[in-house]
This record gives structure tokens, sequence and C-alpha cells, in this order.
């Protein structure tokens, strides 16, 4: 498997649920199935306020997390045992999704592929938001000033990587949509004038 290449059955997952969210996703896959677009449509349509979201994204996150877990370590002993465990497990799993998810992010943004940006968007909205406004609402768990701080930061990057990755998956999939049409355009003209030149040379 190349390098930047999700596993087959993790990306044709990926695509099958871009194409029931965003229909016309399933258009462009059939469009790219049929012709390899190289020279038409050649614009970038990487969302750009998604790349820089990200791209902050991955330098706040290793100090969230250095943050969070000295402050978790501050008030671990005070936190009843229930809470101890949940807590701990949240933590666990915000840092293993947020690893992926930004990974995708990066790939599916810049690249332009649906699938793996559709990855990162599910992520964003089943996991990482819904964990990262319980972390912050819970006062069970003792949020601490400083702790609260962070996950705010930490919030408004998830919340506003949802909003944007929604649209950049509507925009990157007329795109493609677009292309393929256009493409068709182009091999309609072709076999137009051959079928001149064809009548022209009998």
């Amino acid at each position: 498997m190349a390098a930047g290449q999700l596993p087959p059955q993790l990306r044709q997952k990926l695509t099958s649920f871009a194409e029931f969210a965003f229909p016309a996703a399933r258009a462009a896959r059939e469009g790219r199935e049929h012709h390899q677009l190289k020279s038409i449509g050649n614009e970038l349509v990487s969302n750009l306020p998604l790349q820089m979201a990200l791209y902050f994204n991955v330098f706040y996150f290793p100090f969230w997390l250095v943050t969070a877990i000295i402050l978790l370590q501050l008030k671990f002993s005070s936190l009843d045992e229930f809470y101890k465990f949940i807590t701990v497990t949240v933590y666990v799993v915000m840092v293993v999704v947020e690893i992926v998810r930004l990974y995708l992010g990066y790939l599916g943004n810049l690249q332009e592929k649906i699938p793996e940006l559709a990855g990162f968007w599910l992520l964003t909205i089943v996991l990482q938001f819904p964990l990262s406004f319980f972390i912050l609402f819970n006062e069970a768990t003792m949020i601490l000033p400083l702790e609260r701080a962070i996950h705010i930061v930490m919030a408004i990057f998830v919340l506003f990587e949802v909003v944007c990755g929604y649209f950049a998956i509507k925009v990157m999939s007329s795109h493609q949509v677009t292309k393929f049409h256009l493409r068709q355009f182009d091999d309609l003209q072709y076999l137009d004038d051959g079928q001149t030149r064809w009548s022209t040379e009998a």
C-alpha cells in the first residue's frame, strides 16, 4: 500500500458514507471511474478556512494534551471512581480520534479526496464533537479554570471544522460532477469532429 493511502476496505466504506450523505459524490465517483481527468477543471477546490483550522489544530493539539494530562493528574485523587474511569477513557478516545481525523482532514482537503474528507467529517461530528462538549460541560469531573479554557479552544476548533468540512465536501462533490460533465461534452465534440472528418474524406 502506497504512503498516504487508506486501506481499500476502509476507503470503500468512507466512499459509501460520502455518497449517502452527499449524493453528488456518487456522480463524482462514477465520473472518475469512466474518465481519468487530467486537463479539465484544474482549479483547486481545497477549502482554505478548513485547512487553516487543521493547521493551527495540529499545533494546538500537543499543548492541549500535555495541559490536560497535568491537570487531570492534579485532580485525579479527588474524583469519584466512576468518573476516574470515564475521564481517562474519554481522553484516550479523544487522543486517538484526533490523530486519525487530523490525518484524514489533511489528506482529504489538500489532495481533494472525498472519501478521506468524509471520514474526517464523520469522526469529527460523531466522536470528537460530543466528547469535546462532554469534558467541557460535565461539572462532575471537577473542571479547573485552565482546563475549561483549553477545552473551549478545542471545542471551537471542532465546531468550526464540522461546518467547514461539510461545505468542503459539497464543493468538492459538485466540482467532480462538473469535471465529469465537461469531459462528456469534450468527448461528444471529439466524436462529432471525427465523424465530420470521416464524411469529408469519404
